[in-house]
């Protein structure tokens, strides 16, 4: 599912599921087209996603992103093996220099961007792998997995091979989610199970390892 409308994709976004279900008052700091959107997914990357009812819990929430306080891991399947079981992947990334629809690892209009990883498991020609954002840029992960030499399996735009382990897409899946509620306090975490496809993936890996 798209997350807000743009061209092409005008209907059917998560954007106007939530102003079904909330109407009116669905925090609007986000602008017209991205009400209560505190922070996105990329096209066919799954799991969770946190929204804001209201103006008051989008400024809490988005304080909270901008300060590194919320934690957002996800997992993923990478080709080929990390050099080592765990690290942090410190390098900006920006818009590329000659394909306007992609990011890229660059010193050029870039912002800085940090992503920890931590292998979870090895298999023949590909790993399972947790990454925690320490940023949050447009297509962090991908970018920094592709610029490493090891692309999301499936993730045709930065390197991946197109049906790879039966995928339809990047092999993604945005999986905890942690956070301070604005009204409570409380803290909250959250994990959404792995889809079909990214299971079917695995097993797959796994059925190769044995």
């Amino acid at each position: 599912m798209v997350v807000h409308p743009a061209p092409g994709n005008y209907s059917g976004t998560l954007v106007n599921a939530l102003m079904h279900h909330c109407g009116d008052s669905l925090s609007g700091i986000g602008g017209e087209l991205r009400p209560g959107i505190v922070h996105r997914l990329d096209k066919d990357t799954s799991g969770l996603m946190l929204a804001a009812k209201n103006d008051r819990a989008h400024a809490a929430l988005a304080g909270q992103l901008s300060s590194r306080s919320l934690s957002r891991v996800y997992e993923a399947i990478i080709r080929g093996h990390l050099r080592q079981p765990e690290g942090e992947i410190d390098a900006p990334v920006g818009r590329h220099p000659t394909d306007r629809k992609k990011m890229a690892v660059t010193n050029t209009n870039s912002r800085s961007a940090k992503t920890r990883y931590e292998v979870l498991r090895e298999y023949p020609g590909y790993t399972y792998l947790r990454c925690i954002l320490e940023t949050g840029r447009t297509h962090q992960i991908r970018v920094h997995m592709s610029y490493l030499g090891h692309p999301v399996a499936g993730d045709t735009v930065y390197g991946g091979r197109a049906g790879e382990l039966g995928l339809s897409s990047q092999c993604l899946h945005a999986r905890t989610i942690k956070f301070v509620h604005p009204s409570t306090g409380k803290e909250m975490e959250f994990t959404c199970r792995l889809p079909p496809e990214f299971i079917s993936a695995l097993k797959k890996l796994e059925a190769a390892a044995d």
